[in-house]
């Protein structure tokens, strides 16, 4: 979904990354466990046999550094090693690994765990920009800035922001049903996939067929979404698949735009089109889309029922005119309530371009196509809360511009089919909002506004441009899903 730190991913003829200061060995300094300069206690001269449930440190392979861990399962490689798959203490669960023995430290209670910038910034990510006035981070961000966080202010952030609560705080079927979800998914089954020009690695576990499922790299043709097991497979495929864009309706294409460098130099932007794809007359293809995307969701329930969905499908189109999927956004044909927005994906390689805002401002356009307000399904993931905390955050401040502050939430509501309580939620973190006398009144100056928008980020290049869309809403109200 949408973009921060990430696991590696790179062409098969290269070792690129997401991020490169987590992998380029340029930037890492890899420090032998134990040694003068890595404050670690550890228990010297053990057997390195470690039982599932253990607490170890284990050498992370996104940054070289020990962290600490839980072995979740182990294996005997052919060579009479043993391998433990680990879970990071710090880090969100699709960090999760396979460690060879030689990389894992018995973890002795109450020793000092040093935690890198890199593990800092993959467990915290940030909601939005800096508060204007306050250095070093959001008043809302537990553990940014000088702030000391309350019980309170926690509990406010936890509402404003969307966060899923602990499986301790969860009602006693719902500690069921999240205990029963992490058992069945606490191993990813599939390491790797490969998928046009590109190996990625997979952040989650996705229920593939049996057969298919348990290989370390996982073979996807990039047009129809086939999967396969050995490379021979995808090579025969490839020679017999026609396909070289989505199945569906092409609603969407934008040429490209001429780009001006630092140097003066005009390029041109990548052509990004989108396609609507009716989930039961291409079942087979959003069937495979949807167990790619749990590949990269931790809590994606959506595998093989797909009758009652449309799925949009953004691509980058190259000079063959070939399309590359990018990401999608899935959306319920009859939806009781008002989302506009199911599920959100924006694949590894094609992150840090966008391509998040680019779609949740495509389910925002459908919504004002409607004639209605439009809310993603919660609970959002991580990545999700991010994304679209941040467009919601841009959306307010342009209209609090072109209005001076002088417009209510329920206008603001009927041009940019944010629901109220989006809004409410978003100009709270930006204290931009107050309660008096039983109603929310927009409390704003324009140089707050013109301080609050130096922190958001500018448009990318792959923003959407609404004129492009070409899209009458669908009547599915005499259809049976």
């Amino acid at each position: 979904m949408t973009e921060m730190a990430a696991p590696t991913f790179a062409k098969p003829e290269s070792s690129a990354s997401i991020d490169a200061s987590l992998q380029d060995p340029a930037t890492i300094t890899s420090t032998p466990i134990g040694s003068a300069s890595t404050p670690i206690n550890i228990e010297k001269k053990v057997a390195r046999f470690f039982e599932v449930g253990d607490k170890v440190l284990a050498v992370a392979s996104f940054d070289g550094q020990p962290h600490l861990a839980e072995v979740i399962e182990k294996k005997g490689l052919t060579e009479g090693e043993t391998e433990y798959y680990v879970h990071y203490s710090e880090l969100n669960k699709r960090m999760d690994e396979w460690v060879v023995a030689a990389k894992v430290e018995r973890y002795q209670s109450g020793g000092a765990i040093p935690l890198s910038h890199s593990a800092v910034s993959l467990a915290s990510p940030r909601v939005g920009g800096t508060t204007p006035g306050t250095p070093g981070g959001d008043l809302f961000t537990p553990g940014s800035g000088d702030r000391k966080i309350t019980r309170n202010l926690k509990r406010r952030y936890d509402e404003i922001h969307h966060v899923e609560k602990p499986v301790e705080e969860l009602n006693p079927i719902d500690q069921c049903l999240e205990k029963e979800h992490e058992e069945k998914t606490k191993m990813k089954n599939i390491q790797v996939i490969e998928m046009g020009n590109w190996e990625v690695d997979t952040w989650y576990f996705s229920p593939y067929p049996a057969e298919y499922a348990n290989v370390k790299k996982m073979y996807v043709c990039e047009y129809c979404l086939k999967y396969m097991r050995k490379e021979k497979s995808l090579i025969a495929h490839q020679a017999k698949c026609t396909q070289r864009q989505p199945p569906g309706k092409q609603i969407y294409c934008d040429e490209g735009r001429e780009i001006v460098d630092a140097d003066g130099k005009t390029t041109k932007s990548t052509p990004l089109c989108v396609f609507e794809v009716d989930g039961k007359e291409n079942k087979i293809y959003c069937q495979n889309l949807c167990l790619i995307a749990k590949l990269f969701l931790d809590h994606k329930t959506l595998y093989y029922d797909v009758d009652p969905f449309l799925f949009y499908i953004l691509t980058e189109r190259d000079e063959y005119g070939h399309h590359h999927v990018a990401g999608y956004f899935s959306k319920e044909k009859n939806c009781a309530e008002e989302y506009n927005l199911a599920c959100i994906l924006t694949l590894p390689p094609y992150q840090r371009k966008g391509y998040g805002r680019f779609l949740i401002s495509l389910s925002y356009e459908l919504s004002k196509k409607e004639g209605r307000v439009g809310t993603p399904e919660r609970p959002l993931s991580d990545l999700g809360q991010v994304s679209f905390r941040s467009y919601w955050t841009r959306v307010l401040l342009d209209v609090l511009r072109e209005f001076r502050g002088n417009v209510s939430i329920k206008h603001i509501s009927s041009i940019t089919s944010l629901r109220s309580d989006d809004i409410v939620s978003t100009l709270q973190s930006l204290h931009l909002i107050k309660y008096w006398k039983g109603q929310y009144i927009i409390s704003v100056t324009p140089k707050i506004i013109e301080e609050h928008l130096k922190t958001v980020p500018n448009q990318p290049h792959s923003a959407l441009i609404p004129e492009l869309l070409n899209w009458t809403p669908p009547d599915f109200s005499a259809v049976k899903v």
